[in-house]
């Protein structure tokens, strides 16, 4: 009998029920808005600026991977494109957009390094 006092003691006062300040909710809005921002659209935007200076460094003679998983080394720069040497006397031409780390001479790409990694523990 006393716990339900206590819990009768403890609701809200008679008549307003469920009532809130309109400004707690845009309050809460806010704050999801600004989170959703800080988690989600600026680390996003770091990532393509810092992806849009690589390709705009790459010039002939880079070592690049691409998305596909080809290595090649850059032989000329077009405005859209790279004509990409992957073997003696084979050149290929790939869009720009197709490259995803650059690499130096005699590196491995990010991914292969850590399969190396695991396996050598």
């Amino acid at each position: 009998m006393e716990s339900m006092m206590m819990v009768i003691a403890m609701g809200p006062p008679p008549g307003a029920e469920g009532q809130q300040s309109p400004l707690f909710m845009f309050g809460w809005l806010g704050i999801m808005l600004a989170l959703f921002y800080m988690m989600l659209i600026r680390p996003q935007r770091r990532r393509e600026k810092e992806r849009q200076d690589m390709l705009s460094k790459l010039k002939t003679g880079d070592r690049v991977l691409f998305s596909g998983g080809m290595i090649g080394v850059i032989a000329n720069v077009k405005e859209k494109t790279y004509v990409i040497k992957v073997a003696e006397k084979t050149k290929v031409e790939v869009v720009r957009g197709a490259v995803s780390q650059v690499l130096d001479k005699g590196e491995l790409p990010a991914d292969v390094d850590q399969a190396q990694d695991v396996q050598t523990k």
